[in-house]
């Protein structure tokens, strides 16, 4: 596993300004990316991962990259699959095509969630302040994912660099977490 993950597929979106920039931490808006979800047993991973372009990951709290794909572990039969934004009705198609006679569910949650990218050496500090995961390299390494609330906000968290994090929530819920997220680094910037 790469020392960054998925640098080519998540990326600052181009449009958007900082939501925060100090020294020792940033927070930027992630460009759109299509998202799928997708519920399968085990015997369809290596099916769907031929189809994807990328292994899906076995092991909890995992995630598998390759060029322009990640398959990030959400349960133990649930996966989130995501690539660039224009390859949604390929790959929609691909996966369900060769899927077909198998029991799964393969939903597009594109427009469901947003992610914001904090990266810094207080990265971890920051995200402490509303979650209560030791985000130590030793227990939380890059490439870890997990669901977790932020507050009283649903989060996916999945470190993807040594002090870079893309922490996801759903539309309705990011202006919440970015907010208190930058809220919470006025603490950092009154120091």
């Amino acid at each position: 596993m790469s020392d960054v993950l998925a640098n080519d597929l998540i990326t600052p979106d181009a449009g958007a300004d900082p939501l925060l920039s100090l020294g020792d931490v940033s927070i930027l808006k992630a460009a759109p990316v299509t998202r799928l979800s997708l519920r399968a047993r085990p015997a369809v991973l290596d099916d769907t991962g031929s189809a994807f372009g990328a292994a899906l990951p076995t092991k909890p709290l995992a995630c598998e990259v390759a060029p322009k794909r990640a398959a990030l572990w959400m349960g133990p039969d649930e996966w989130t699959l995501m690539a660039p934004e224009e390859d949604l009705g390929t790959l929609f198609e691909a996966i369900e095509s060769k899927l077909q006679d198998q029991p799964h569910a393969l939903v597009d949650i594109s427009e469901r969630s947003e992610a914001i990218i904090v990266s810094g050496e207080k990265a971890t500090w920051l995200l402490n302040t509303g979650i209560f995961i030791d985000f130590s390299l030793d227990a939380f390494p890059v490439g870890t994912v997990t669901r977790t609330i932020f507050h009283k906000s649903p989060v996916m968290v999945w470190r993807t660099g040594a002090d870079t994090f893309v922490v996801e929530a759903w539309v309705s819920f990011m202006d919440y977490v970015s907010g208190l997220l930058v809220q919470s680094a006025g603490e950092l910037d009154a120091a």
